[in-house]
């Protein structure tokens, strides 16, 4: 069954790159299909791009994405973020040691990557564990969430 919605990640002219991180860091995860800029028809300002990866497709942990290969127009920001529901604290670990790169922008387990993408790494019960008392308190102290600390 296709996907009905998939996110656009706009990246500055580095989506190979970005594309091949996430897919090292992600199980069950891969390249579905890359397209390229046109080599005729483009205006004079666009024909430095003619031949060069225009767009990716492809899923992280059956997810489906869409790099785009563009320029520096569009950044990144926390107003969007990529939640990731983490069985137990090695996987929160794992992903917060691979993931976080802008200390500056760590907060309550969200932190942000190398290519200014957000995510929240977050124990899959984290429903569960705001019910205990004083979670919400614990939480705004954290960086990278600690399970035991709730």
């Amino acid at each position: 069954m296709q996907q009905k919605i998939t996110p656009n990640l706009w990246f500055n002219g580095n989506a190979e790159e970005a594309v091949e991180f996430y897919t090292s860091v992600f199980p069950d995860s891969k390249v579905i299909s890359t397209s390229h800029y046109p080599t005729e028809g483009l205006a004079d300002f666009q024909k430095s791009l003619a031949g060069k990866v225009l767009t990716i497709e492809f899923e992280l942990a059956g997810l489906r994405f869409t790099a785009i290969n563009a320029g520096p127009e569009f950044k990144f920001n926390e107003a969007v973020s990529f939640s990731i529901a983490c069985k137990d604290q090695d996987e929160i670990d794992f992903y917060w040691g691979k993931l976080s790169t802008v200390p500056e922008s760590e907060q309550c387990g969200w932190c942000k990557d190398q290519f200014g993408l957000s995510w929240q790494v977050v124990p899959a019960n984290i429903e569960e564990l705001m019910k205990k008392p004083n979670s919400f308190a614990n939480l705004m102290q954290m960086k990278k969430i600690e399970i035991a600390k709730f």
